[in-house]
C-alpha cells in the first residue's frame, strides 16, 4: 500500500504551553516499517474478534496479547479523552491497562507474547500523527512491559487497516455492529499473579474494558 498524510483527526502534536511536541513522540510510517513489526497471520480473524469483544466506537483504544500461537491472551479498551496526541501520553495508557489485564514479561529474554493495537477513530484510513503517536505509545508501552511489539490497526468508517503492511477489509469497519462471539466467548484458564507482598492472587485473562 502507499500511505498517504492527512492532518491528525485530533490535534497535532502539542505540549502544555501550546507548541509543536519536542520530544518527537511519535513514528512515520516509514520508521514504524523499517521497525521490523511481526506480520500477523491473519489479520482479519484478530481484527473480528476484538470488535465482537470490545465493540469499538471512535476514539476507542484496544489493546490485545497474543500468545505464541496468535491466540488471545487479554484484552483491555478505553476511550482516550485527551485533544493532544501524544505518544508519551499514550504509551502511559497502554502501559497502565496492561498491567491491569496481565503480568509483565520483564525477566524473560526474549519477549514470547505480542501486543497489538486496534484504534478506531474517524477520517480515513491514511496515516495521521495521531497514528504515530500511537505507535510510538505502543513501542514503548512493550518495551516496559517485557512484550513484543506488533501490528497496529486503524478502524475507521471505511473499514480496517494494519498500517505498515498494505492489508485491510471494508468489514468491520466503525460504524459496524459486533458480530457474536460464539465460541471465542468462553473465559480464558485463570492465571496466577504474584503481589509485591508475595502472596498469589488468581487473574483471570479476560478482556477488560
Amino acid at each position: 500500500m502507499t500511505f498517504g498524510f492527512a492532518p491528525p483527526s485530533t490535534t497535532s502534536l502539542t505540549t502544555a504551553t501550546g507548541g509543536a511536541s519536542r520530544h518527537g513522540r511519535l513514528l512515520e510510517p516509514a520508521e514504524w516499517t523499517a521497525a521490523g513489526i511481526p506480520l500477523l497471520r491473519d489479520p482479519r480473524e484478530v481484527v473480528n474478534g476484538l470488535h465482537a469483544r470490545h465493540s469499538p466506537t471512535p476514539s476507542t483504544a484496544v489493546i490485545a496479547v497474543l500468545g505464541p500461537e496468535e491466540q488471545l491472551v487479554a484484552s483491555a479498551s478505553f476511550v482516550h479523552g485527551s485533544n493532544a496526541a501524544d505518544g508519551w501520553e499514550y504509551r502511559n495508557a497502554l502501559l497502565s491497562r496492561l498491567r491491569r489485564v496481565i503480568p509483565h514479561d520483564l525477566r524473560r529474554r526474549t519477549p514470547v507474547r505480542t501486543a497489538v493495537l486496534l484504534y478506531c477513530r474517524e477520517g480515513d484510513e491514511r496515516w495521521t500523527e495521531e497514528d504515530g503517536a500511537w505507535m510510538w505509545g505502543l513501542r514503548d508501552a512493550c518495551t516496559l512491559h517485557g512484550l513484543r511489539c506488533g501490528a497496529y490497526i486503524t478502524l475507521t468508517r471505511g473499514g480496517w487497516q494494519v498500517l505498515g503492511e498494505g492489508r485491510g477489509g471494508r468489514s468491520p469497519g466503525s460504524d459496524s455492529r459486533p458480530e457474536r462471539l460464539g465460541s471465542v466467548q468462553a473465559e480464558f484458564a485463570p492465571m496466577t499473579l504474584s503481589t509485591a507482598g508475595g502472596a498469589a492472587e488468581p487473574l483471570r485473562r479476560t478482556a477488560a474494558r
